[in-house]
């Protein structure tokens, strides 16, 4: 086990084969190749992708399909072979999440470039697409209308 400061979570400790290797990094933090899944919370839909360089980078995450049931993606050969994925079953996706101001209800969702993870090798990278209708920004909760 190794030791690993954060700024969120202290020091912790980390078990090797749970660290989850970005080769090329993630875009815009290239450098950045390895990251620790932390559970918000127990029961929670949200976790956190902690960088295991730098202590201040954590990006908050959820699985897609919580908030989007519909979620369809296809992930491309090069890909698949890249994090060398061989059964749907050792494939666990994810979505950065972004808080605008501050505001949970504005909370938004980055549905255009997902993060796949293989569990059974711990290799990921953040897929962008170019088919289908998804953005950066898809918001998580709605605003009710009056009389709902």
């Amino acid at each position: 086990m190794r030791k690993v400061d954060t700024v969120r979570f202290g020091e912790i400790e980390v078990e090797e084969e749970k660290v989850v290797h970005f080769e090329q990094g993630i875009p815009a933090f290239e450098e950045e190749t390895e990251f620790l899944i932390i559970p918000y919370e127990e029961e929670s839909p949200y976790v956190f992708l902690q960088s295991l360089k730098t202590p201040q980078l954590a990006f908050l995450m959820t699985s897609p399909f919580v908030f989007f049931q519909d979620y369809e993606i296809e992930i491309d050969d090069g890909t698949l072979e890249k994090l060398s994925i061989k059964s749907q079953d050792d494939i666990a996706l994810y979505v950065i999440l972004t808080i605008p101001g501050g505001s949970v209800k504005n909370m938004t969702a980055n549905l255009m470039a997902p993060i796949v993870v293989n569990t059974a090798n711990m290799q990921a990278r953040q897929v962008v697409l170019d088919k289908g209708n998804y953005t950066t920004k898809h918001r998580l909760f709605t605003d009710k209308k009056e009389g709902e």
